[in-house]
């Protein structure tokens, strides 16, 4: 494994009866793609929530330990005590507690790095549901235990140089729109195309249908899934979703124009326009949607290495990764243009600065 490798560690248990038969879950995750790469579960007989919890986070560690001992691991959990006492926030009083806390710390501090996130149950529900399994076998009386690690790996490699092919992105967004018509803000919102919009996503399929595209990836809303479609249709590849490439939830000014967003909120839309941490009411702020963006471009990088992608995205999402890019300023946003079905191109490099190649590109759109 390469040193620094960022793995998730997801983790939880608890008992019927406080104290009652108990079972702990964990699981861990790569952090870059979410992929699972180790489950652990096991029934522990008659004990406490707390402590099931704490095996549940020592077996989580011992399993990131086990896919790469030098990772930087983020641990979430939904107990906040559990969290909290290996923060060092809270102090921890139970004797019960106190010998399972200081292996946990011995585990952590073996391995590259280590945080605690509190999340809620419903996120975690993976781990939640490996301890149920433990918990009703603890009921029955059984023994039980669960364990699927990443299958073993060849010996790594050698470091590879620096590369000077570049992982190329073809930045489509969708045809047009019966809000982009009337330029309103279209965000989360399910919009369908129109027919003007599903002729354009048709024609730029045949602009790149030579262009040695060779994955095809889009944002989940179904304006760029139809759109991204129609390159599938013509090329024969498949089409992946990343949820990072949906455009910016807009909130309570989805559907309206400028003018009526800032006849409404007039105060939220000047500090909007101002800074990119604030968010329209109910929405999200280009800040937030930034760090999405380049989360799924990581992944995105990693998956496709030194390949042509195309993205079917929106507006937001291709001028944030046009401004990331060209080093350019958050407030660069507003005096970049982008059209419908228009096509952009960036070269991302891994030994250098990114190339923006091209910027809304409507050539093959009928006049």
């Amino acid at each position: 494994m390469s040193a620094g490798r960022k793995l998730v560690v997801e983790a939880d248990g608890g008992s019927r009866g406080n104290p009652g038969p108990a079972g702990y879950g964990a699981l861990v995750r790569d952090a870059l793609t979410g992929e699972v790469l180790a489950e652990v579960a096991e029934s522990i007989g008659h004990a406490t929530n707390n402590v099931a919890e704490y095996r549940g986070l020592i077996a989580g560690l011992a399993a990131a330990a086990g896919v790469d001992p030098s990772a930087r691991v983020e641990v979430r959990m939904d107990s906040k005590l559990v969290v909290e006492q290996m923060s060092g926030r809270w102090k921890i009083k139970h004797p019960d507690m106190v010998p399972l806390a200081l292996e946990a710390r011995e585990l952590a501090a073996a391995l590259g790095s280590v945080s605690y996130s509190w999340i809620p149950r419903n996120r975690n529900a993976h781990a939640d549901r490996l301890a149920n399994e433990a918990m009703d076998a603890a009921a029955r009386g059984e023994h039980w235990t669960r364990k699927v690690e990443e299958a073993p790996r060849e010996p790594d490699p050698p470091p590879r140089p620096a590369s000077s092919t570049p992982t190329t992105t073809l930045l489509l967004r969708h045809g047009e729109t019966p809000l982009s018509i009337e330029k309103r803000f279209a965000g989360i919102g399910d919009v369908p195309l129109t027919p003007q919009g599903l002729a354009q996503a048709r024609a730029a399929a045949l602009a790149l249908k030579d262009r040695g595209i060779d994955a095809i990836v889009t944002s989940p809303l179904s304006r760029c899934r139809d759109t991204a479609a129609e390159v599938a249709a013509v090329t024969g590849l498949e089409v992946r979703v990343e949820d990072g490439f949906r455009e910016t939830d807009f909130g309570d000014w989805e559907g309206l124009t400028f003018a009526e967003a800032g006849k409404g909120w007039p105060a939220e839309l000047k500090a909007w326009l101002a800074d990119p941490e604030a968010a329209p009411p109910g929405g999200e702020s280009f800040a937030q949607v930034s760090r999405r963006v380049r989360t799924a471009l990581d992944k995105l990088k990693v998956r496709y290495r030194e390949q042509t992608v195309l993205v079917v995205s929106h507006v937001t999402p291709i001028k944030l990764l046009v401004k990331d890019a060209l080093g350019a300023p958050m407030p660069s946003l507003y005096r970049m243009h982008l059209d419908v079905a228009a096509l952009s191109s960036i070269d991302w490099y891994a030994d250098g600065p990114a190339t923006l190649r091209a910027f809304n590109d409507t050539h093959h759109l009928p006049a």
